[in-house]
């Protein structure tokens, strides 16, 4: 009997907010600007530049919708982070959120499942960056590499080299230090930005009103299951919030870049959808590779739209691994911190100040997983391991609102607490249109979860240590 209630108070401690704040290893380098890049060089490029080669067979032109969707219940989500990132300002994002308000144990399950978006979000990315890189070799050299090498397992190939080559030369950059990757994403970013703007302005000149008829081919159930899909691409609003200890005034910089990135997202990712279906017959996205250097390459007829395209999409995906695999480093510095993980994650170079040991890790997985599964798969699982975090984030602000009402807040949430329950009913309706096997998968990882959790985590938890846990429905303390 003691021995269950021990174990139910390990799972429901929570941390104080004032003791959320590190012990300050990480250096605040960042400023708005970069923050906003990080931001917006996280999310574009995964969901343009070759996510509408498989939503739009799902929905048909109506994939204009399902980026609508998936922006509401991003732009209601990021009303929620921003206003827990202005008052907790600490890595580790809706991790960190989830300590404070939901438990240990729904934190740690968290954890899990950002540490799941990360990791599977970097590979997906990777994988699509070496399709651009073929279309660019090809435009200019006449020659693509050998499928065998150029795919992974399920795709027609053997190993996916370029994906595994990309993370482990992010993985580099980043080990340098967090203010030289956030110079080298913010060119990046900018980049990415004139190329879509190119695609806009030349698709544009092809647009056919015929092309959107039918709309909706696949009726309601298509664009729930395409904006499901895509959803993944708007992973860029926790990547901000993972940087909550390396940014100069945090309580006012992350929710205004973490707003301001949603803004610019939301825009291109509604103008090339619909630019994109207009100058191409939904039907002829369905295996289409590179597909939006394609369709510049059919409306002009000429060759120098589309290599001009795939060439910035080669620099500019670099852009999306490199802040992915940038917040998954430091979600797991802020879990092993917390004792959550091995201490291996925490060590910070003297020389860079970054976790390089568990950068170093984590470029290991991720160009294994990038070398070997097929994207589709890691599409739907980055997908379920977002909207997760995501809805876990709008209820902190709920639970935090009533036990911490005095809390410093930066930034509060307009309508609460009607948008907060907003953002968690848009989560789950696109966590219903997510394939069986895919939650399959998801369940198998979080078993894994809870046997490390049982095994070791709940075991050497700094709370577990120090006794400093908050088991009543108060919270205690202001953040630093």
């Amino acid at each position: 009997m003691t021995s269950d209630v021990t174990l139910r108070r390990q799972l429901l401690r929570r941390k104080p907010v004032g003791a959320l704040q590190g012990g300050g290893e990480l250096r605040r380098t960042v400023g708005l600007f970069q923050l906003t890049m990080i931001g917006i060089g996280a999310t574009i490029g995964t969901g343009i530049f070759f996510t509408l080669d498989s939503a739009v067979p799902e929905a048909g032109p109506a994939v204009v919708l399902s980026f609508v969707i998936g922006a509401v219940t991003a732009a209601l989500t990021a009303l929620c982070y921003a206003e827990l990132a202005s008052a907790v300002p600490v890595s580790g994002s809706s991790y960190s959120y989830a300590y404070a308000t939901l438990g240990e144990f729904a934190a740690y399950a968290v954890g899990w499942c950002l540490l799941l978006e990360y990791a599977v979000s970097g590979a997906a990315i990777a994988v699509s960056w070496g399709q651009y890189l073929n279309d660019l070799t090809e435009r200019l050299f006449g020659f693509q590499l050998p499928q065998a090498v150029a795919a992974p397992p399920g795709a027609g190939g053997w190993v996916n080299l370029p994906g595994a080559v990309l993370v482990l030369l992010c993985c580099l950059l980043l080990v340098r230090g967090a203010k030289q990757s956030a110079l080298v994403n913010t060119v990046m970013v900018l980049v990415k930005l004139a190329v879509l703007a190119l695609f806009v302005v030349v698709g544009a000149t092809g647009f056919h009103a015929a092309n959107l008829h039918p709309f909706a081919p696949m009726g309601a159930a298509g664009i729930g299951a395409a904006a499901s899909t895509v959803f993944f691409s708007f992973i860029g609003l926790d990547a901000v919030s993972t940087a909550g200890e390396e940014v100069k005034n945090p309580r006012r910089t992350l929710p205004l870049a973490i707003i301001g990135a949603l803004l610019v997202v939301t825009a291109v990712y509604v103008l090339v959808a619909l630019v994109g279906v207009g100058a191409q017959p939904w039907t002829a996205f369905g295996g289409q590779e590179a597909g939006l250097s394609a369709i510049l390459t059919r409306v002009t007829g000429a060759g120098w739209p589309g290599l001009l395209l795939s060439a910035g999409a080669v620099l500019s995906i670099v852009s999306v691994v490199l802040v992915v695999l940038y917040g998954q480093t430091r979600i797991l510095y802020t879990m092993s911190r917390d004792g959550m993980l091995p201490e291996l994650f925490r060590r910070v170079g003297p020389r860079s100040g970054t976790p390089v040991a568990g950068t170093a890790v984590v470029g290991a997985l991720v160009a294994v997983l990038a070398a070997v599964v097929p994207l589709d798969v890691l599409a739907d699982l980055t997908s379920l391991g977002t909207l997760v975090a995501f809805a876990v984030v709008s209820l902190g602000v709920l639970i935090l609102r009533r036990t911490a009402p005095d809390l410093e807040r930066g930034f509060r949430v307009p309508g609460h607490p009607v948008v907060p329950l907003l953002s968690v009913a848009f989560c789950g309706y696109l966590l219903y249109g997510l394939p069986v096997d895919t939650w399959l998968m998801f369940a198998v990882w979080l078993a894994l979860a809870v046997a490390v959790y049982l095994g070791y985590s709940r075991h050497h938890s700094v709370l577990q240590r120090t006794g400093r846990a908050e088991a009543g429905p108060v919270l205690t303390g202001t953040a630093p």
